[in-house]
């Protein structure tokens, strides 16, 4: 039998998403300031841009996430 609404059970990893987890928190000090940053501007992203920059370059030299261009992650390099 199926899972709900008839598909598989068999779980899938997300195609973009938090895998694997920054378990050592290599990236952790990056993440609070961003989050410091959304907090601090009422959830703005646009004003802490530089800080999801940097978040997102430390998971990617630090192979917890994919590298791929900024662009395709919705930050627009025009606007840094």
């Amino acid at each position: 039998m199926g899972g709900p609404m008839g598909g598989s059970s068999a779980p899938l990893a997300p195609e973009k998403g938090v895998f694997p987890l920054d378990h050592f928190g290599e990236c952790k000090k990056t993440m609070r300031s961003y989050l410091s940053c959304l907090k601090r501007h009422g959830n703005d992203a646009s004003a802490c841009r530089e800080l999801s920059r940097a978040y997102l370059a430390c998971r990617m030299d630090r192979e917890l996430m994919s590298p791929q261009p900024l662009e395709e992650l919705g930050e627009d390099s025009s606007a840094a």
